[in-house]
């Protein structure tokens, strides 16, 4: 094992529903609720050419890309480089680019998963301002989304390596914003069943309600016991890309001040694919993590509960959103088969026999090397 990553969790954990006055909390979920109701910066003038020009003295082809909130540009330079640069005129993108620019500065230099690189402005910032129009660059990684790769139990076991080690680094980074509205921090989840509306009837609306259930009443009166920091908040399978050297981490839009197993819920959630499995395939993952991060007994207990909760949570928010933008529902909802699929294998497990998968699963042998992938090492 590389030792525990132990944070210290004294810092104020603001805004999670179980420990915050019912009055913030509330106030919190609306102002995140509506960053994600609002409508997307695509629809405005694109101005990337000459905010590359002016604040980086950069020019290149421009294309841009696929993404929720903010617009996403990439950016090839003529000499091949390919970079990412993004914008947003809403107010919020001050906090928000200033919390992803200051974690991908903290980040440089760390080892055993890639990220970005933080790209500074002419004048040596971070972000730029540029008549309301709020922005940062980085470069970016080249390589294959994680859910397009074969996923072997040898690839889930350094995913979960790599995703540990990068909390272990995010530990270490002071980035400001951490407590800015971001309705995927889990001091939202009590309040996201007022999306239940939404959810089709039946067998998927039936399981989300228990999960959540579960989760208030079981789950959040314990949080404030576990190690919380800056923590990624989103490692998806779209957000992981494999490449030749190792492992990266990409979109850090979601990141706050949270759990830090919380990291690891949201990548094993993603990985539960296989009914015949206890925990669906995660257990590769699980494993991966605990290898470098060991999990604490309390860790192990909530864990199942966590990847239910934040399935839940994805399906519930995903099919809110589709309802507000219906033209984008393919685009939201990339991930919603898989949470439902996933929820509903975890759903057998009672609470007793949820710990025992994982603690078989971080106890078991290491995964053979797969020929699938080459690992580096």
């Amino acid at each position: 094992m590389e030792g525990d990553g132990r944070t210290d969790h004294s810092r104020p954990t603001a805004l999670d529903g179980a420990l915050a006055p019912a009055g913030s909390a509330e106030a919190y979920f609306r102002a995140a609720a509506a960053i994600l109701a609002a409508q997307p910066d695509r629809d405005k003038p694109d101005a990337s050419a000459a905010l590359l020009d002016r604040h980086y003295g950069l020019a290149g082809t421009v294309t841009i890309l696929s993404s929720e909130v903010e617009r996403t540009a990439e950016v090839q330079l003529p000499d091949g480089r390919r970079l990412i640069l993004k914008t947003s005129t809403r107010p919020e993108a001050s906090d928000s680019f200033g919390f992803q620019a200051a974690a991908l500065a903290g980040l440089d230099g760390a080892s055993g998963f890639l990220a970005p690189q933080l790209v500074h402005t002419g004048s040596g910032s971070r972000t730029f301002e540029d008549d309301g129009v709020h922005g940062y660059l980085q470069t970016r990684i080249d390589g294959v989304p994680l859910h397009r790769e074969f996923p072997s139990p040898d690839l889930l076991f350094h995913t979960g390596c790599a995703l540990a080690r990068l909390d272990r680094a995010l530990g270490r980074v002071e980035p400001p914003a951490v407590h800015r509205p971001v309705l995927w921090h889990i001091g939202c989840w009590p309040r996201l069943m007022s999306f239940e509306q939404y959810l089709p009837a039946g067998r998927i609306s039936d399981q989300v309600r228990a999960a959540m259930a579960n989760y208030a009443d079981t789950i959040a009166p314990k949080l404030a016991n576990l190690p919380w920091q800056v923590t990624h908040n989103d490692p998806s399978p779209f957000n992981m890309i494999m490449t030749d050297r190792g492992l990266g981490f990409i979109d850090f839009g979601d990141g706050c001040w949270s759990p830090r197993i919380q990291d690891l819920a949201i990548a094993a959630s993603h990985m539960v694919t296989d009914p015949g499995l206890p925990l669906g395939g995660a257990e590769h993952v699980i494993a991966g993590y605990a290898s470098v991060i060991p999990l604490s007994g309390l860790e192990a207990r909530l864990l199942v509960g966590l990847m239910r909760a934040r399935q839940s949570a994805l399906i519930l928010i995903n099919y809110w959103r589709s309802h507000l933008f219906p033209d984008d529902a393919e685009y939201i909802n990339k991930n919603v088969a898989r949470a439902e699929r996933g929820l509903a294998i975890l759903a057998r497990l009672d609470a007793a026999s949820a710990e025992t998968a994982i603690l078989a699963a971080i106890s078991s042998p290491r995964p053979g090397k797969s020929p699938e992938y080459n690992v580096p090492r």
